[in-house]
């Protein structure tokens, strides 16, 4: 039989047996899953950290610049068994979600209040306009001299960079809403409340929740700029010691420290949108 034949004859099969051909796409249909899947990412992150293992170990790099990676993991073994690296990190994340907590309610109030009443938006807009271009720690000296460099001064520098972007978010989603939507909702009996409650507020939230997935960035640097003034405790304290005893290993684990767990919770972040808009396509 020739080839022309043996490829009719199986296309013949394919096409009249349903099961054969999901079989014969079953190898296909793994491979397009993964191709599209975040675990490509995971395995082009596991192919760089070999490279980078390779690289250390060759030598073409000095070791006090490019350590091994197998020592950085070393180096986090230990933490971790010691108990270290919890102790470092709680706190870092207790001081990011309290500061960011106050940053986000009082930035959707405000912005709020700025993009539904006229006299909020007269009354605050020039100061958010002066404040908002000055980088957070510029500030610090100032929140120093008020508050020290205990968690009161790192809570504060959190809260104040998460603010505007919040506000200014939740602002223009308050003047996008179509005054259509409004002046319907007033003509059909509504109070101001039930138009804040079913018009307002639920055109607002997927958009301020976008934001603060964005935002949260700018509330984990500022708690680690803060951390790195204040030399008590925390992740940022892990690349300040690595700095000063001398130790790229201690370095290179605090910056991969900070970055995972940076990922980790922005990715707890997009499982509650997913979770809470699950009508809209997630990002």
């Amino acid at each position: 039989m020739s080839e022309i034949s043996r490829q009719a004859d199986l296309a013949t099969d394919l096409a009249t047996d349903p099961a054969l051909a999901v079989a014969a796409r079953k190898p296909a249909s793994r491979f397009a899953l993964l191709w599209r899947s975040r675990w490509l990412g995971v395995a082009f992150i596991a192919g760089l950290l070999v490279l980078w293992e390779v690289v250390a170990a060759s030598g073409v790099m000095p070791a006090m610049s490019f350590p091994r990676m197998s020592a950085i993991l070393a180096t986090w073994w230990d933490l971790v068994i010691s108990g270290e690296l919890p102790g470092e990190l709680l706190p870092s994340l207790w001081r990011m979600f309290a500061g960011y907590a106050i940053g986000v309610v009082l930035g959707i109030v405000l912005g709020l209040l700025m993009g539904y009443v006229r006299f909020f938006y007269n009354l605050l807009e020039p100061i958010t306009e002066v404040l908002r271009p000055i980088p957070s720690p510029a500030y610090l000296p100032i929140v120093i001299l008020f508050l020290g460099i205990d968690d009161e001064m790192k809570i504060f520098m959190i809260a104040f960079a998460s603010l505007f972007p919040v506000l200014l978010n939740t602002y223009s989603g308050v003047r996008s809403v179509d005054p259509v939507q409004l002046q319907t909702a007033r003509t059909f009996g509504a109070s101001r409340r039930q138009v804040w409650a079913w018009v307002i507020f639920p055109a607002v939230l997927p958009q301020v929740f976008t934001m603060l997935r964005i935002n949260f960035f700018a509330a984990w640097m500022a708690v680690l700029a803060a951390e790195m003034v204040g030399l008590k405790n925390g992740v940022g304290m892990i690349v300040i010691l690595g700095r000063e005893m001398f130790n790229p290993n201690l370095i290179m684990l605090g910056i991969c420290i900070i970055g995972v767990t940076g990922y980790a919770v922005d990715a707890l972040l997009l499982f509650v949108q997913r979770k809470i808009f699950w009508w809209k396509a997630a990002e």
